[in-house]
Formats: C-alpha cells, sequence, structure tokens
C-alpha cells in the first residue's frame, strides 16, 4: 500500500495557503496546516476535512519551527511537500491603503524596522523552516519544496522601463520576494542531486488580505500554480513560475 503522501503549507490558515491545503486534499494528500494561531488553524482545518491537521507554526521563532519539525517526525516519519506560503506584506501602521504602503516603501524612505520585519517572515523564515524540514523531506521517495514568489520580485521584468509595476518595486516587500527567489535557487542548486525538487511559484494577483482585497483573481485561480508544481513529478527544479508559465528571474 502507498503510504499517505504529507505536505506541510505554511500560513495556511486563510487565503492562498488555506486553498492549496483544500486543493492537496483534494489530491489524496494528508495536509498539516501551518498557521501562526493553532486555533485559526484548528478552524481552518475544520473546513477542509479529515485529512486537514492544524500546526502550529510561527516561522520566525525557532522554537515553534523545531516543534513542528518534531511533530511531523513524531506522526509522519518524513514530509513529501513543503509549500512556503507565509508571508506578510508590510509591517507597518495597520490599515494603511495599497497607495500608503507603497509610498512608505520606497527606498528613500522606507522604515528599516519594517524591512527587517518583512524579510524575518518572507525570507529568513523561508530558510529556516526549510533548513528544519529538509531532514524529513530527505527521507521521502520524491520530496517538493514549493515557495510561492511574486512577478514583483523580478530583477529582469523590473529592470524594463515599460514593466507597469515597475513604480512598485520597492526595498520592503517586492525586495524580500527577490530575496525569496535567491533563496530558492541557493536551495535547488545545492539539493539537485537529491530526491528534493524546489522552486518558485507565483499565483498572480489574488484577492486576499495581502493587497487589501484588491487582486483581480480569486484564490481558487491563484493556488493553481502552486499545486501544478507540487503535482508535476516529472518537473524541473530551480525554476519560476506563474499561472502563465515560466517568469523571468
Amino acid at each position: 500500500m502507498h503510504p499517505q503522501l504529507v505536505a506541510l503549507v505554511t500560513g495556511a490558515n486563510q487565503g492562498i495557503g488555506l486553498q492549496i491545503a483544500k486543493d492537496l486534499v483534494a489530491h489524496g494528500y494528508t495536509v498539516l496546516v501551518g498557521s501562526r494561531n493553532l486555533q485559526n488553524g484548528e478552524a481552518a482545518a475544520q473546513t477542509i476535512g479529515a485529512a486537514a491537521h492544524a500546526l502550529q507554526l510561527d516561522v520566525t521563532q525557532p522554537a515553534s519551527i523545531a516543534a513542528a519539525a518534531a511533530r511531523v517526525r513524531m506522526e509522519f516519519g518524513r514530509l513529501d511537500v513543503l509549500v512556503n506560503n507565509a508571508a506578510i506584506a508590510q509591517a507597518g501602521q495597520p490599515g494603511r491603503s495599497n497607495e500608503e504602503i507603497m509610498r512608505d516603501s520606497r527606498a528613500s524612505s522606507a522604515s528599516l524596522d519594517e524591512v527587517r520585519a518583512v524579510f524575518e517572515t518572507n525570507v529568513f523564515g523561508v530558510i529556516a523552516v526549510t533548513q528544519a524540514l529538509l531532514p524529513l523531506l530527505r527521507e521521502a521517495p520524491a520530496a517538493r519544496i514549493v515557495n510561492v514568489g511574486s512577478p514583483i520580485g523580478s530583477l529582469t521584468l523590473n529592470a524594463d522601463p515599460a514593466f507597469p509595476y515597475r513604480a512598485g518595486y520597492s526595498v520592503v516587500y517586492a525586495a524580500s520576494k527577490t530575496a525569496l527567489n535567491a533563496v530558492t535557487l541557493a536551495f535547488a542548486i545545492e539539493l539537485a542531486p537529491t530526491n528534493i525538487k524546489v522552486n518558485v511559484a507565483s499565483p498572480g494577483y489574488t484577492k486576499t488580505a495581502m493587497n487589501n482585497f484588491e487582486g483581480t483573481d480569486t484564490v481558487a485561480q491563484g493556488a493553481q500554480a502552486m499545486v501544478r508544481v507540487v503535482l508535476d513529478q516529472d518537473g524541473p527544479t530551480g525554476t519560476f513560475t506563474g499561472p502563465g508559465g515560466s517568469l523571468p528571474w
């Protein structure tokens, strides 16, 4: 009998993370719903069904990461899929409009405290969680790490004066997504000889709390790119893709 495939999705108590968790359960996975707040994770898992289990996981807290990894090892002995979805768009005053957030993210005036806070979750958190779970991913026959990225992090796109979102390239969220691409590539290169494939996938501009629900796509549409990369058993490693296919680094 084929052992149950196990996936962990960080930041899965709402938005795209929750949708990815639902989709993976629909494809036969047991899914660990990573959530900073355990109660929120439990509520989310209940909406998915018996194959979903809440997992307290704050990607900025080493003790939380270590405890989560220990639980996965104890209960499952391995991990087939890690989706690093947990991210924050900003760490400044709550209630700001997207325009205010963009203004406060400019390279000339961004608060270093906010830059650090965003990188703590979006970059360092991904490194920490991936390092902690690598031993469990190595136990799987064909493991996948999928990091949730964004075209706004593409240096190639933003270097083009014709790119319509170029004015929004900032040292806060956008630069954190550029750094995430670098982190992904570093893991992909190191792990190329192993059973673990590492890729970045972008959901597109999705309606979520991250952008005050101003996106154009539904979460169901947004989750598709990540789920496709997870399920593609013969796919490559070290790629950056989105709903329309390949994206430039």
